[in-house]
């Protein structure tokens, strides 16, 4: 066996390993996430029984249920769930300047979208919720099958440092998730939520940064040179660019914040030393928000 096809296969069977274990920290995640079996009940036309309610004036008396009344003196109502589930797209960015971790003791940014991506996905399904990815190569769907599916999906990975983000696919009135550290080129960015909105497409960005990408601690003689290699950049004072930084920071997630209220999404930003729980619960209730 040649020493390429060898590595080839090693390749192939870490990244079959992968999925496994992230599939199982996801249902961890999802599992701490308490709202319950269907998050986004409500009264309506539905077949399953939703709760019982005291009668109010205006109601119909054909949709009194006599057995729950009979037990006191009030008379009941059985309301029934609504249950018109909507299809959520998934954008989790694949490029290497997401396999960044400042320190061993912190996930790396990849790492952490792919795993909030995925319990995010568990919690939808498991209401009732078509979820898929933007483009074609995994359309949206229910059921367990299909997050196996996107647990997989998620462990590909693409050499660029900043790849643009795939609005294909995009399904009128449905809702969206993208996840990235959106540090490269805003201007695809703005074109895919540009596009997402002229089809009525709502929903979330999140964007994942490591710590030392919102405190820049370098000082002295430093080389800053992207995961895939594509850019570089030595300083012999790199104290004397903090500032600058920040300030360029702080105008980029400006422009993702103005970009949000004009096609309607909710933009928020996580740290990967934060807690992936918090982050989950602010998408899930963000996405919730924006149901119709």
């Amino acid at each position: 066996m040649s020493e390429a096809v060898a590595q080839l296969r090693r390749h192939a069977q870490e990244e079959a390993s992968r999925f496994p274990a992230l599939l199982a920290r996801a249902e961890q995640l999802a599992g701490t996430v308490l709202l319950g079996e269907h998050g986004r009940r409500r009264a309506g036309l539905g077949d399953d029984f939703w709760q019982y309610r005291p009668l109010r004036p205006g109601d119909e008396y054909r949709h009194i249920d006599w057995r729950r009344s009979a037990r006191g003196d009030e008379q009941f109502v059985r309301e029934r769930e609504w249950q018109i589930a909507q299809s959520v797209l998934l954008w989790v960015d694949p490029g290497a300047s997401m396999r960044f971790a400042s320190e061993r003791n912190l996930p790396q940014k990849a790492d952490r979208a792919r795993l909030i991506a995925l319990a995010a996905a568990i919690l939808l399904i498991r209401g009732g919720e078509r979820v898929g990815l933007t483009g074609w190569t995994l359309p949206p769907q229910r059921g367990d099958a299909q997050i196996l599916r996107l647990a997989e999906a998620f462990t590909q990975e693409n050499d660029e440092d900043y790849p643009a983000p795939e609005a294909r696919g995009m399904i009128p009135h449905a809702r969206a998730l993208f996840i990235s550290d959106f540090l490269g080129d805003p201007a695809p960015v703005e074109a895919a939520l540009t596009k997402a909105a002229d089809r009525g497409v709502r929903g979330v960005l999140l964007q994942v940064l490591d710590p030392s990408e919102e405190s820049f601690p370098f000082e002295g003689r430093t080389i800053f040179q992207s995961i895939g290699g594509s850019l570089a950049h030595e300083t012999l004072k790199a104290g004397q660019l903090r500032q600058s930084y920040l300030q360029r920071l702080a105008e980029r997630k400006d422009r993702l914040q103005a970009l949000c209220r004009l096609t309607g999404w909710q933009y928020d930003c996580h740290h990967t030393s934060q807690s992936a729980q918090a982050a989950l619960l602010w998408i899930y209730r963000a996405m919730d928000g924006g149901h119709r």
